[in-house]
């Protein structure tokens, strides 16, 4: 760069020139001084908003750098538990295609590969469970097939791919003649259902599933204890579980699930359930941000998961279905069973036709107001409802879907439930005919009409509930207190009615018995530090287990806890559990909550079922009253039970 310097210009020049442009000093000119005004002192705030601004923005930047991993992450997971194995691929043709807004059902296998060993011989499906998720409803049903069950086993034909029966056997057994795609073809031929989705769990994964989550919380019932030590009544799987709430890592989990030796596989179905509750309620109440990296990795390395109409699952599909699940109403989650089974000495399962028609029914149309109307029985109350009957409900239905006879035939459906159906002049079509859904229209104002219209809605699910527009009322006729309009989704058939599952008032099948628990109580209060509880009423054949029939002991290593086992007459076991633990996952989301002489009982159904009574004591304490595996105790005997429960010192 050139300055003048180098020219010798400037004040850089000799001091002695003659004024002709050479050397000289420049007149010395007066220089005025400015100075910046001081900044202001900060405040306080004003350093700490300061602070927070770059925080939020750091913030904001890692959130975004996160969020994308995050994203990237979740749909890399996805792919890796979309089905790449042949046999899952090769099944997943012959699933249903799920429709938008309509119930799915899924199919879960679980198996272990261990057993396809040549020394061992095929693998058997351990465990095949339907579920079902109703967004409609807002509901979760589970229905379990026992594993010795005996039917007509299916695979896929190898020229047409259409179910070719293969004779008659256990259920678990078609998995082993044609993997995935027997045991799905088999559980569609039994039950009639279509299966939108289906997935198989390894029962490595089932461990590693259950460690990542850091265990699951479980009421285990009773002892269970086995070391194999080689002898023919030992050979099977170790276990060592004590009666009482505790946590289960993956070990211990699978051995609980699987176990049947003692008793039988209805139990193991009963125990495999209570699992899958378990699970969700600790996934929903105890898994932190930080857990779901290693929970996903464990997911996608043991699960494939199989959609219907060869598409490849979706993120969003998989986060619809976890927050379904996440944010489901209490009381919506219902376990079914086949009920009116036998079973010979070789373990093998027998069901009638109707039996299992019955659970299939039960399993499709859950009763969300089943615990409501079970405490009514129960108590000898009667339930209020503002849900007038179909009788009192006076519809008229229009064609909104363009197809022929739509709407006469869903009017016919319609009154064969009992519901009375209008007629009209007009011709019984809508002012349009591009209705995607069905839309039930409740007469304006009329809270009877809107009542009326939620099952209406159930029924032709996916269906909207709106109140009745005008240009749907010009057609509708006077008297009318709901309008159906049909909509393309509507099949010409209309779901079937819930199945009325509240069992019938019974007395309650107890004893007064004060002094059967009394010393066991007694002797383990001290340094419990809460007050014990005696039951002073109990089932009546019941007696104290002979193994750890009372048992103090610590949950966690820190919370207190007694927990009292009792054994039938049929050889079930219930429990009642006393501890000042009162944050434990299985007492988040009570059914109901009810209040008896001042003190405050939760109630926890599953069905029409009650399954647990806990009575809130002071200081946090709680003192719960757990039904056997089968809930064969009546919900009037759980009830009596928990009342009869008195403090020690009484």
């Amino acid at each position: 760069m050139k300055t003048t310097l180098k020219r010798g210009y400037g004040r850089g020049a000799p001091v002695d020139g003659n004024g002709n442009g050479h050397g000289t000093l420049p007149p010395l000119a007066t220089i005025t001084r400015y100075r910046q005004p001081e900044q202001p002192r900060r405040s306080g705030l004003a350093l700490l908003g300061r602070i927070m601004l770059g925080t939020l923005l750091l913030a904001l930047m890692l959130g975004a750098g996160i969020g994308g991993g995050a994203y990237l992450y979740f749909h890399q997971s996805v792919a890796a538990v979309v089905a790449h194995t042949p046999d899952v691929k090769k099944a997943s043709k012959q699933l249903d295609i799920p429709l938008a807004d309509h119930a799915a059902i899924a199919l879960v296998v679980g198996y272990d590969h261990r057993m396809g060993k040549e020394s061992a011989g095929p693998s058997r499906s351990d465990t095949l469970m339907l579920l079902r998720a109703d967004p409609q409803t807002k509901t979760i049903s589970l229905l379990s097939f026992p594993r010795d069950l005996l039917v007509e086993q299916y695979c896929p034909d190898k020229t047409t791919g259409e179910p070719a029966p293969q004779g008659h056997g256990k259920i678990n057994g078609a998995y082993a003649l044609c993997g995935p795609s027997g045991a799905l073809d088999t559980v569609k031929e039994l039950t009639g259902l279509p299966i939108n989705y289906l997935i198989t769990v390894d029962f490595h994964g089932f461990k590693e599933i259950v460690d990542r989550v850091h265990g699951v919380w479980m009421d285990i019932d009773r002892r269970y204890y086995n070391r194999n030590v080689g002898t023919a009544a030992t050979n099977y799987a170790n276990i060592n579980l004590e009666p009482g709430y505790q946590r289960l890592d993956g070990g211990d989990a699978l051995a609980f699930v699987r176990y049947r030796h003692t008793d039988s596989d209805f139990y193991r179905l009963a125990r495999q359930q209570e699992f899958v509750k378990a699970l969700k309620q600790q996934i929903s109440t105890s898994l932190g941000i930080t857990d779901l990296p290693k929970l996903v990795t464990a997911i996608t390395d043991n699960v494939e998961v199989g959609e219907g109409g060869g598409h490849a699952l979706k993120g969003s599909t998989v986060l619809s279905y976890a927050l379904f699940a996440y944010e489901l109403p209490n009381g919506h989650f219902f376990q079914t069973r086949i009920d009116n089974t036998g079973q010979d000495a070789f373990y093998d399962v027998t069901a009638t036709p109707e039996a299992i028609q019955q659970a299939v029914t039960e399993f499709q149309t859950p009763d969300v107001t089943a615990p409501a109307q079970a405490t009514a029985v129960a108590l000898g109350r009667k339930l209020k409802t503002k849900t007038p009957p179909p009788k009192q409900v006076p519809l008229y239905v229009l064609n909104g879907n363009g197809v022929a006879g739509s709407a006469a035939n869903a009017a016919y459906e319609l009154s064969q439930r009992g519901y009375p159906i209008m007629s009209s002049n007009a011709e019984a079509n809508a002012p349009t005919q591009n209705y995607f859904k069905t839309e039930v229209y409740f007469r304006r104002h009329d809270a009877k009409a809107k009542a009326a219209a939620t099952p209406l809605a159930n029924l032709f699910a996916p269906a909207e509930i709106a109140p009745l527009p005008p240009a749907i009322a010009a057609l509708t006729p006077p008297g009318t207190l709901v309008t159906v309009v049909v909509g393309t989704t509507f099949h010409g058939e209309i779901a079937p009615a819930p199945v009325q599952t509240a069992p019938k008032r019974e007395p309650a099948a107890v004893r007064f018995d004060k002094d059967l628990a009394y010393e066991s109580v007694r002797d383990r209060a001290p340094g419990l530090g809460f007050t014990a509880m005696v039951p002073t009423i109990v089932e009546q054949s019941s007696h104290l287990s002979t193994l750890d029939g009372a048992r103090k002991y610590y949950i966690e290593g820190h919370n207190k806890a007694l927990r009292l086992t009792f054994e039938t007459g049929s050889s079930e076991y219930w429990g009642i559990e006393e501890t000042a633990w009162s944050g434990a996952p299985v007492l988040a989301k009570p059914s109901q909550t009810h209040v008896f002489k001042g003190r405050t009982y939760d109630f926890y159904y599953v069905g029409s079922k009650l399954h647990m009574i806990v009575l809130r004591g002071t200081g946090g304490a709680t003192y719960w009253v757990v039904n056997s595996l089968l809930d064969s105790l009546s919900n009037e005997t759980m009830i009596a039970i928990a009342k009869g429960l008195q403090p020690l010192s009484r």
